[in-house]
C-alpha cells in the first residue's frame, strides 16, 4: 500500500510492526503508521518526518521520490518525536532546506535539537497563511491542542487535500489495515485526542468550511469519500463527548471473583430488562485503552469494585483516574461496591464520578458483603431499572 495521492503527492512514511506498545502505553497488536508525504511542484515539500524508529526507512523513501531533486521546505505539523524526530537530521544533510513551523514549534525545537544550528532557515506561519509551491498552495490552519499546542493542518488547495496531523489518526500498520476504521481510530481519539473536545470541535469547524477531498493524518489510511464522511461524522460525536451506540457498559474489579459474579448477574438483569447492549469489561485484564474507549462510546456505566485497602480495589481507580483525565463528561453511573466487613468502594468511586462534568449517580448504590443475597438482586433490579430509564 503506498498511500500516494497522485504522480505529485508521494508517500514516503513507514509501517512499524515491531513496536508493542505506542507512547509507552497504548497496546498496538496490528503495529503502527508514520505517515509522511512529498509534494512535487515548482518547489519541493516534505510533510512532516517519522519516528527514529523508521529512519533508514524514511531516508530511503525520501530518496527515491525526489529522484535527484532538492526539498524546498520541510513542513512540521506537530513536534511530537513520532512525527519530527528527523527534522535534525533532515535539516543537516539538505542544507538549502527551509523548516515551516509555528511559532510554538519554534520554541519547542530545542527541546529536541541543537536547533541553533539552523534558526535563520525557520519560516513561521500562523493561522490564514499559506506558502505556494507553484500549482500547489499550502494553506495552513491553527489546531492547538489537537493534541500539543504547537500543532497545526494544512489545507492543499489544488487537490483538495488536508493534511491533518494526528487528528482522523487511528493504531495499526497501513500494512494492516481493514475497512473497520472507526475501531482502531475510536481507541487512538478517546486516549490521545480525548480530552480535548472542545479543541478537536473547533478544527471541525474550521475544516466545514473547506471543500475537502481527502483526509491525510499522520497515523492510518487516507480518508475519501464515504469513509471520510463517516470519519468527521463520528469525529462531530467524539468532539461533543457525545455517546455513539446505545448500551450499558458494566465494568468490574474482583479479587477472589465474587464482585465478577455480581457484575455478570447483573449485567444478565440489564438485559432482560431491554437494554439495547451490554458489554462486560474485566478491568483487571483487559486493554485499559478499550475501556476508556467503550465508556465513551456508550451513556451508561456501572462500576462494580471490591473494596481495598478501605479504599476501591486498584484496577477500578486506575479506570476511573484514567476517565478523569481525560475529561470524561455526560454520562449516567451506576455503582456496586463489595466488602466483606467494611464497604469502602462505592464512596471512592462516588468521589471520583462526582468530579466528572455532568455525570449523574443513579441509586440505589449496592452493596454486597461477601457474595450476592437475595436483598441484592432486589436491588440490582432496582438499579437496572433507573439506569434504562430514558
Amino acid at each position: 500500500m503506498t498511500n500516494d495521492i497522485s504522480k505529485d503527492i508521494i508517500y514516503i512514511g513507514a509501517d512499524d510492526l515491531d513496536i508493542d506498545l505506542f507512547e509507552g502505553q497504548y497496546t498496538v497488536l496490528e503495529g503502527m503508521s508514520y505517515n509522511s508525504w512529498v509534494i512535487l511542484d515548482q518547489k519541493v515539500a516534505i510533510m512532516d518526518t517519522v519516528d527514529r524508529r523508521k529512519d533508514e526507512v524514511w531516508f530511503s523513501n525520501l530518496a527515491a521520490a525526489l529522484n535527484g531533486r532538492t526539498p524546498d521546505y520541510l513542513v512540521c505539523q506537530h513536534m511530537e518525536p513520532d512525527h519530527s524526530a528527523l527534522v535534525g537530521k533532515t535539516m543537516v544533510q539538505y542544507p538549502t532546506l527551509t523548516l515551516v513551523c509555528t511559532a510554538q514549534t519554534v520554541k519547542m525545537l530545542s527541546y529536541y535539537f541543537d536547533s541553533a544550528s539552523f534558526a535563520e532557515r525557520i519560516h513561521v506561519v500562523k493561522e490564514g497563511d499559506s506558502l505556494s509551491l507553484g500549482t500547489h498552495v499550502l494553506n495552513f490552519i491553527a489546531a492547538p491542542m489537537v493534541h500539543w499546542p504547537e500543532v497545526m493542518m494544512t489545507y492543499e488547495s489544488k487537490e483538495k487535500i488536508l493534511f491533518a496531523a494526528d487528528g482522523f489518526g487511528k493504531f495499526g500498520a497501513l500494512c494492516n489495515e481493514t475497512d473497520d476504521w472507526a475501531c482502531e481510530a475510536r481507541r487512538y481519539y478517546f486516549n490521545i485526542c480525548g480530552k480535548y473536545g472542545m479543541q478537536v470541535h473547533n478544527v471541525l469547524k474550521k475544516a466545514a468550511t473547506l471543500d475537502i477531498a481527502t483526509i491525510m493524518p499522520l497515523h492510518g489510511p487516507t480518508l475519501q469519500g464515504e469513509a471520510l464522511a463517516e470519519a468527521v461524522r463520528l469525529y462531530d460525536l467524539w468532539s461533543r463527548y457525545q455517546p455513539e451506540t446505545d448500551g450499558v457498559l458494566v465494568t468490574y474489579a474482583s479479587i477472589h471473583g465474587n464482585t465478577a459474579a455480581a457484575a455478570q448477574q447483573l449485567a444478565g438483569i440489564l438485559e432482560a430488562k431491554g437494554a439495547a447492549k451490554v458489554v462486560l469489561c474485566d478491568l483487571c485484564r483487559c486493554d485499559l485503552a478499550e475501556a476508556v474507549e467503550d465508556a465513551f462510546r456508550y451513556p451508561r456505566v456501572v462500576c462494580c469494585a471490591s473494596s481495598y485497602d478501605a479504599g476501591v480495589f486498584p484496577p477500578m481507580h486506575d479506570f476511573l483516574y484514567h476517565l478523569q483525565i481525560k475529561n470524561y463528561q455526560q454520562r449516567r453511573f451506576g455503582l456496586m461496591e463489595n466488602g466483606s466487613w467494611a464497604p469502602t468502594a462505592a464512596k471512592v468511586m462516588r468521589s471520583m464520578v462526582e468530579s466528572m462534568k455532568q455525570c449523574e449517580i443513579v441509586e440505589p448504590v449496592v452493596t454486597i458483603m461477601g457474595k450476592v443475597k437475595p436483598c441484592n438482586i432486589t436491588e440490582m433490579e432496582a438499579l437496572a431499572e433507573a439506569m434504562l430509564q430514558a
